[in-house]
């Protein structure tokens, strides 16, 4: 059974995003407050698989929890919750590692839904097949699951290492985002694409040189992106 932490300061969504979960078939350890969060994700910061932040919390808010649990643990799946006038929000959430986000009101099935998708994604990527991936100074170990540019470690998540796995079997081939989308995020996700292109801009600040003006993770104006070794 995998394991999720929620971190909600409003006691009637917190209890009704626990018993969506576990009546899901996931084992949820509840937390009403961004400091008991990241209390209890350090005391076992493997043992989770998904953890989902609310935004607006008093004290230490979901988008620094966020960035810290990020900093703990580049594999676990972060979805942040947010209100739907948060928008800058959550495109600093995405910046700074969270997976998805997912729009207050939302229904049970959609809240399974993405969970049910980001720990699909994670059971993928931790059963990916043996190969190691060379384009120009890059190297993407399947079997380590490390990245590698001039021999130096990169630092991946979850989302931006099979975004790096597409890209490089995929070498000078445009690539729609809704391509894009679907590949990574799968076919039920039912967010907005925007999230491709937030999680594209924080790929390029990690391994491009020139994070404005991109060497090899290009834009494809009207279309989409393409990998240039």
């Amino acid at each position: 059974m995998k394991k999720l932490l929620v971190c909600e300061d409003e006691d009637a969504i917190r209890e009704f995003e626990v018993l969506t979960l576990r009546r899901a078939g996931y084992e949820v350890v509840d937390t009403a407050c961004g400091e008991d969060a990241i209390e209890a994700f350090n005391k076992a910061p493997n043992d989770f698989s998904v953890v989902l932040l609310d935004i607006m919390m008093p004290g230490i808010d979901g988008l620094t929890v966020c960035k810290k649990i990020r900093e703990k643990n580049s594999r676990v799946g972060i979805i942040m919750l947010s209100a739907k006038t948060q928008e800058m929000d959550k495109v600093n959430g995405l910046m700074l590692g969270a997976d998805d986000y997912v729009t207050k009101p939302f229904s049970p099935s959609e809240l399974a839904a993405r969970v049910d998708a980001i720990c699909r994604r994670i059971s993928v990527g931790s059963e990916a097949q043996s190969d190691v991936l060379t384009s120009g100074p890059f190297v993407l170990n399947m079997d380590g699951h490390t990245f590698t540019k001039n021999g130096k470690l990169i630092d991946l998540t979850q989302v931006e290492f099979q975004l790096m796995e597409l890209f490089m079997r995929n070498a000078e081939t445009a690539m729609e985002r809704k391509q894009i989308l679907v590949r990574i995020w799968g076919e039920s996700y039912t967010g907005d694409d925007k999230i491709v292109d937030v999680n594209i801009r924080r790929l390029r600040m990690k391994i491009e040189d020139e994070p404005s003006s991109p060497a090899h993770l290009q834009t494809v104006w009207g279309f989409g992106y393409k990998w240039m070794p």
